[in-house]
C-alpha cells in the first residue's frame, strides 16, 4: 500500500471556453495525478491534448457515479490520487462532484478545489447588475418545482444567477416576466470566453422578444437583478433624469 500521505482527491476547475483559461497549477497536478475523471473523455482528450498531459481518463458522470462511488473510494483509501475535471467549469457546480466529495469526507480523505473557471462568476460581473449580493441557484426544474421556485425568486432581494439551454432560454425568460415583472432588469451571457460571446442587458420582456427573433446558442448564464435592486435601479433612473 502507497504512503496514505499521497492519498488525496483534487477538484480542477476547466476552460469554459478558452483553453488558456487554465491556471499552471491546474497543469501541474493534472501531470502527477494516477488517474482522471472526466465527465466526458471526448472532451476532456482535447484538453489534455492541448497541454500534452497523458494520464489515464476514467468516465464519472451523472449517470454512473452511484455505481462507480464504492470502487474510486476504494482505491483512494489505498493511496490513489485523483483529480475530477467536468467538461467546462469547476467540479460541483451544477455538474458531477458533490457525492464523490461527500465519501471522500465521511472517509477522511482529503479532498483539494483549485480556484478556477466556472461560468457565474465572469456572467454577474459584467453583466452591470449589482454584485455585492447574489444568489446562485443553477439550472431551475425543469418541472416539479418549477411554478413554486419562480414564485420563490421573484421575492429574493438579491441578484439571481440561473444556467439555461439554448432552446429553453425564451421559455424561462418569460416565465421569469410573468412573476418578477415585465419591466425587470437582467443580462443573458452567452458563449462566455468563446469567440461569439455576449451579454445582453434589458428587461426581461425584451430579452425574451430578442431571442425569439434570435435564436441562441451555446452555454447561457442568466443574471436577473433582485426585487429591491430592480426597485432601486429605477428609482435612480428617474433622479437622473
Amino acid at each position: 500500500m502507497r504512503d496514505q500521505g499521497f492519498m488525496r482527491l483534487y477538484l480542477i476547475p476547466s476552460p469554459i471556453g478558452n483553453l488558456g483559461d487554465i491556471t499552471y497549477r491546474a497543469v501541474e497536478i493534472l501531470n502527477k495525478v494516477d488517474v482522471v475523471l472526466c465527465e466526458d473523455t471526448r472532451t476532456s482528450s482535447v484538453l489534455m491534448r492541448h497541454y500534452n498531459i497523458q494520464k489515464p481518463l476514467t468516465p464519472y458522470h451523472q449517470h454512473n457515479e452511484h455505481k462507480v462511488l464504492p470502487h474510486l473510494i476504494e482505491q483512494l483509501a489505498a493511496g490513489k490520487t485523483f483529480a475530477l475535471i467536468t467538461d467546462a467549469g469547476t467540479p460541483g457546480i451544477s455538474d458531477p462532484g458533490f457525492l464523490l466529495v461527500r465519501e471522500c469526507v465521511r472517509n477522511n480523505i482529503p479532498v483539494e478545489c483549485l480556484p478556477g473557471a466556472t461560468a457565474f462568476v465572469p456572467a454577474l460581473v459584467q453583466s452591470g447588475i449589482p454584485s455585492n449580493r447574489f444568489v446562485f441557484e443553477g439550472f431551475l426544474p425543469l418541472k416539479k418545482g418549477r411554478q413554486t421556485m419562480l414564485k420563490t425568486l421573484a421575492e429574493e432581494e438579491r441578484t439571481i444567477i440561473l444556467y439555461e439551454s439554448p432552446h429553453r432560454l425564451v421559455k424561462t425568460l418569460h416565465e421569469m416576466a410573468t412573476w418578477f415583472g415585465a419591466e425587470r432588469q437582467a443580462a443573458v451571457c452567452r458563449e462566455l470566453t468563446k469567440m461569439f460571446e455576449e451579454t445582453n442587458k434589458n428587461t426581461l420582456t425584451e430579452l425574451a422578444a430578442h431571442y425569439e427573433k434570435h435564436p441562441p446558442k451555446g452555454e447561457i448564464v442568466i443574471v436577473v437583478e433582485g426585487k429591491d435592486s430592480s426597485s432601486r435601479s429605477h428609482k435612480d433612473e428617474e433622479e437622473i433624469n
